[in-house]
C-alpha cells in the first residue's frame, strides 16, 4: 500500500469516526503522542486528549456532518477542506466550511492535525442560536 492509500483510508476512517461519533476509534488513528490544533485551544498531545476534545466539541450538536469535499495531498501532509452541517439540541442549523491539515508519520498514523475555520461566524451562529431559543 502506497503511502497516498494509507493516507485516503486513515481519512476515510477518521471522517466516519466523527461523523458517528466515535472518537476513541478516531484518537486511535493518532499517533500516541499526536497533536491537535484547534480554533480558541491549546495544543492538545496523546490519544486521550484528543478523543476528550472531540467529544466535548461535538457534544452541543446532536445532528452534525463533516463532509470532506477536497483533498491535497503533499508528500505526508494531507490538507481537506470539509462542509460542516449540524443542528444544536433546540433543533437549530449551524453550516460552515472549515480546513483540516494532517500530518502523518512514516505508519500511518496523524502525527498532528491542524483545523481551521471561521471561529468567529461559527460563535455568530452559536449566539443567534440562543438568542432564539430564549425568545422561543
Amino acid at each position: 500500500m502506497t503511502p497516498q492509500e494509507r493516507h485516503a483510508q486513515a481519512l476515510n476512517a477518521y471522517f466516519a469516526g466523527i461523523n458517528d461519533e466515535d472518537y476513541p476509534s478516531v484518537a486511535a488513528l493518532f499517533a500516541p503522542d499526536g497533536e491537535l490544533l484547534a480554533p480558541g485551544t491549546e495544543v492538545l498531545r496523546g490519544r486521550d486528549a484528543i478523543a476528550g476534545y472531540f467529544a466535548a466539541a461535538l457534544r452541543p450538536y446532536p445532528e452534525h456532518l463533516d463532509e470532506p469535499t477536497r483533498f491535497i495531498h503533499a508528500g505526508d501532509t494531507v490538507t481537506v477542506e470539509i462542509h460542516f452541517t449540524g443542528r444544536t439540541a433546540s433543533g437549530v442549523p449551524l453550516v460552515f466550511d472549515a480546513v483540516d491539515v494532517f500530518d502523518f508519520d512514516g505508519d500511518g498514523l496523524i502525527r498532528r492535525l491542524s483545523s481551521w475555520y471561521d471561529s468567529h461566524g461559527v460563535r455568530s451562529q452559536l449566539r443567534a442560536a440562543r438568542e432564539q431559543q430564549e425568545t422561543a
